[in-house]
């Protein structure tokens, strides 16, 4: 596998902005269904995950599209793709 084959491998996922609060930063809550191990019930989760956002584009309450990238700080392993829906 080439270079370019693993860097279009990332990681994309679709999420709303929960916090705008920081520069350049949003926190998006990103909803995550696994089914349980024994009794096979589906749970929803959610994982908050930091996401660099250059333009300062995303609100809270948008929907947006994110992509693993690398680590830009030390919790920062996200960037924003794309305002997928703004909040109404």
């Amino acid at each position: 596998m080439t270079d370019t084959a693993a860097r279009n491998n990332r990681k994309v996922r679709v999420g709303i902005v929960v916090s705008d609060a920081r520069d350049k930063t949003v926190t998006v809550e990103v909803p995550v269904s696994t089914k349980h191990p024994r009794y096979d019930k589906v749970m929803r989760r959610a994982s908050k995950l930091h996401v660099h956002d250059e333009a300062n584009d995303a609100r809270i309450g948008d929907t947006v599209r994110i992509m693993e990238t690398r680590p830009i700080s030390k919790q920062k392993r996200w960037r924003l793709v794309e305002v997928v829906e703004r909040a109404r």
